[in-house]
């Protein structure tokens, strides 16, 4: 370890309340890795409420490591500086595809043999140089088959569910046998549980997936495992002002979405949707740390207007200010403005997605133009004069004409955002935050081919000669060649492992690097898949019958709309049937 390194480490653990240190003497020791920075890492509640539950068990002691914030050098844990070499098991909490090359990184930084094969060569046995490299995370199990070459299991679903007959299984079978049986023992049985050796993936002549030949009776698909509704929701269990959100305390306010947006990934395979009772969330905010006065609440996207002007109205109590990522235009109350008011908020985000009435009819947000020019508004009046809008370009059935209407409704917010801020005598700005469509596993998308670089950089050439003069407004865009990896890991297959292996080494130009590997990224990102086309992330059981998403993806193409699911009576996509 550098001495820059270990002061870096340090200085992290000094500065942050919440952290666990455990002696390992007769304890089962777990690396959990989160394959970016500390600061993102932090900032990611899946992953702290993951460490939570690894580090209640008595017999286990869990370190997190992250992707070094000096490049090259070798990852080590927070809590006592050790290395991936001392750890038996290496935990990785993958929410991004864009991920999946640092795992890769950090286990050959780390001194860890990166394919999975190979290190079942080099040991028989699973034990600290040779560990068992077990992967969670909802980029898990959307589609797991890019990261199939280098992760030993995957256990499928939320943590609260999965993760506990997992980690029963391992503390009782690591260090007693040999790791094939070891493995073979979790596919059989334990729920959740894909352990990709035992899975070969088929392909036809052209190179398209067909199937799975499986080996040593495994089953033929995992069902994804859910967690039950909460008494407490879901909250932050470590705080560090090095975080992205620096000290903030973070509470979820469900899982899933009732919504349907068809381009969301996570509405639908965190189905059936699960909002948490007002109860529940309050319960979550009174075990924050003494102290902790800002509170980001996850979900508000998706949450009830009732449920959140009860939060207000306890959040206003509490003397707390709030922060969240984005919200929902039509869940705005007087009684949470009121608290964006005192939180002192001066920066607030919403999402359109789509620029068009047109098009929010074509991937089912079911938000109004209405909806964001009175949400716009009643912001600006209680100080938020910063304003970040969400659009995505390159979606299915996208024209110039709807890229005209995104300007056209980003003037007319401003108009209403300027008239509040002349009149109070504070102009702020209107930021464009443009992202390319990326289509997802798992979403009526999924048969979607994604618009070409070319189209999508025509798309925000015209879009910044519509807008790029306004005054208060900017633009702010990603960049489609990013997109259109993403895109290829997202709808990818096992035949990726040694391209991105190449990539984790060295970088380059992706789709050069998928031709030196005699694979095109027109085959994953760029083609249009059919109605009976079997896809490598069907593996996952997530409950929802195909013919479902292919009856959504029609109705996108003809602009109809889909109601929000109530899982009381709906049983259109095959989640709810005998529940």
């Amino acid at each position: 370890m550098s001495r820059r390194q270990q002061t870096v480490r340090t200085d992290f653990r000094s500065r942050e309340t919440g952290g666990v240190r455990k002696k390992w003497k007769d304890k089962l020791p777990i690396a959990l890795v989160f394959p970016n920075r500390y600061r993102l890492g932090m900032s990611n509640l899946g992953y702290q409420l993951v460490y939570d539950l690894l580090n209640i068990d008595p017999d286990i002691v869990c370190e997190r490591v992250f992707l070094p914030e000096i490049p090259a050098e070798q990852p080590l844990s927070v809590e006592s500086g050790r290395p991936l070499r001392d750890f038996p098991l290496i935990f990785c909490s993958l929410s991004f595809e864009d991920d999946f090359p640092n795992l890769i990184r950090m286990l050959v930084d780390g001194g860890i043999t990166p394919v999975a094969e190979d290190r079942c060569r080099e040991s028989a046995t699973v034990q600290a140089g040779a560990p068992l490299v077990v992967a969670g995370g909802v980029a898990t199990f959307i589609n797991p088959a890019p990261l199939a070459d280098f992760v030993d299991l995957f256990v499928l679903g939320e943590a609260e569910a999965a993760l506990p007959p997992v980690l029963a299984f391992l503390k009782a079978k690591v260090g007693d046998g040999k790791r094939e049986e070891l493995l073979h023992g979790l596919a059989m049985k334990v729920a959740g549980c894909y352990v990709p050796c035992f899975y070969t993936p088929l392909y036809d002549g052209d190179g398209i997936f067909q199937s799975f030949a499986t080996t040593a009776g495994v089953p033929t698909r995992i069902a994804k495992l859910t967690a039950p509704r909460r008494a407490t929701a879901g909250h932050s269990v470590l705080l560090s002002p090095d975080a992205e959100f620096s000290d903030l305390y973070l509470a979820e306010l469900g899982r899933g979405c009732s919504r349907g947006c068809r381009f969301c990934a996570a509405g639908f395979v965190y189905r059936p949707p699960r909002l948490w009772s007002a109860e529940a969330i309050v319960q979550a905010l009174a075990e924050r740390p003494a102290g902790a006065r800002r509170i980001g609440l996850l979900g508000m996207e998706m949450a009830r207007a009732d449920d959140l002007a009860e939060l207000a109205g306890y959040l206003l109590d509490e003397a707390c200010s709030l922060s969240f990522s984005s919200l929902r235009a039509d869940v705005i109350t007087s009684r949470l403005v009121e608290l964006l008011g005192k939180s002192g908020l001066k920066s607030a985000a919403i999402a359109p997605d789509g620029g068009s009435e047109r098009l929010r009819r074509v991937i089912n947000k079911g938000i109004s133009e209405p909806d964001l020019l009175t949400a716009a508004e009643a912001l600006a009046e209680v100080g938020v004069t910063n304003l970040k809008l969400y659009y995505m370009i390159g979606l299915p059935t996208e024209t110039d004409a709807d890229i005209d209407e995104m300007a056209d409704l980003t003037m007319r917010i401003r108009e209403r955002v300027m008239e509040v801020g002349r009149r109070k005598g504070h102009l702020g700005t209107l930021t464009l935050s443009v992202n390319s469509f990326v289509p997802k596993p798992w979403t009526p998308f999924q048969y979607y081919a994604m618009a070409p670089v070319a189209v999508l950089k025509s798309r925000l050439q015209y879009l910044r000669r519509k807008l790029g003069r306004v005054a208060n407004v900017r633009i702010v865009a990603d960049h489609p060649d990013r997109a259109l990896f993403q895109a290829s890991l997202a709808r990818g297959d096992q035949r990726l492992g040694p391209a991105l292996s190449n990539f984790a080494a060295d970088g380059g130009n992706w789709r050069q690097l998928l031709k030196r590997h005699g694979l095109r990224v027109e085959d994953y990102a760029l083609r249009e898949r059919g109605e009976d086309e079997a896809f490598p992330w069907e593996i996952v059981d997530h409950g929802i019958e195909r013919r479902y998403l292919w009856r959504e993806y029609q109705k996108a193409l003809a602009a109809q709309s889909t109601q929000p699911c109530d899982t009381s009576c709906c049983r259109r996509c095959g989640v709810c049937d005998g529940n």
